[in-house]
């Protein structure tokens, strides 16, 4: 008897893998919300903020590989953080066709106020560190798992 056959209904909402990774991301991005709106920020726009906090200076190509967003999603996203005077979108020296994206000094002051986020956010979750560290592992490994299949179609049986 396999795993799946131990479950009453496999097409039971309750029983979906889906359901349980849309609802939580939902949820979770909820309590971002308040936090981000006095910087100025969505939650895409301050994914692409850590990415640069922590990367600076990256190319549209590496921050769309980065976030897993298609460049013509990132860009508009680039577009407004540039608009608020957070991010520069200089051309690359390397290559003219490429924009190095990279912060502004007040892109970069932006970090200070960042710092709290994290902490409030496990505040609100009610949760133990070491069980969302845990819940980040469980989720890489799915995500990871995902685009393996994703990549290779083909496995797919």
């Amino acid at each position: 008897m396999t795993d799946l056959e131990e479950i009453a209904d496999p097409l039971d909402l309750e029983n979906q893998v889906c359901f349980a990774l849309a609802v939580a991301s939902r949820s979770v991005i909820a309590l971002y919300r308040p936090l981000l709106e006095p910087m100025g920020l969505t939650h895409p726009q301050y994914l692409v903020m850590l990415a640069l906090w922590q990367h600076a200076p990256l190319s549209v190509k590496e921050l769309s590989g980065m976030l897993q967003l298609e460049p013509a999603t990132l860009s508009p996203l680039l577009k407004r953080l540039e608009a608020s005077g957070y991010v520069e979108r200089p051309r690359a020296r390397a290559d003219e066709r490429a924009l190095a994206v990279t912060l502004t000094p007040t892109g970069w002051r932006l970090r200070n106020e960042a710092l709290k986020i994290p902490p409030a956010i496990v505040s609100r979750l009610g949760m133990e560190v070491s069980e969302l560290q845990h819940l980040h592992e469980v989720l890489t490994r799915v995500i990871g798992a995902a685009t393996g299949v994703r990549d290779h179609p083909a496995d797919i049986s």
